[in-house]
């Protein structure tokens, strides 16, 4: 893969100094009303591309730090929401123990009463 990086690099480079050879030619540019500039045609060209390139890298940073404020905004909703399972989960837990203890206390009266039904149909 740094093969194919190189020689893009490379090729790219190598087209940009061919064009800057041809293209030397001066280019009047009117910034704004009064405001002229004469520049060779490649150097003005490398300028707008450099411009371009710089404001791309600030559009990444600045929506890089966008997400980035997004995700911890919600990071901190889903700690939130982890104390609130665990809370749950306690409830939960001692509810089913509350449960477990009053089962324990019942008559085990059911048990014993269909127990004597089934001796009595097998005497017979």
């Amino acid at each position: 893969m740094r093969q194919i990086n190189f020689g893009l690099i490379f090729g790219f480079g190598l087209i940009t100094v061919f064009f800057t050879l041809e293209n030397t030619t001066a280019t009047t540019v009117h910034v704004l009303p009064g405001m002229d500039y004469t520049l060779p045609l490649a150097g003005l060209l490398l300028l707008v591309a450099g411009l371009g390139a710089a404001s791309a890298w600030f559009f990444a940073a600045w929506t890089g730090m966008l997400n980035n404020v997004e995700r911890f905004s919600q990071a901190s909703e889903v700690e939130a929401q982890q104390v609130r399972i665990q809370e749950l989960e306690t409830d939960l837990n001692r509810y089913r123990s509350t449960v477990e203890t009053q089962l324990g206390l019942l008559p085990a009266t059911t048990v014993s009463s269909s127990a004597g039904a089934d001796d009595s149909s097998d005497a017979t």
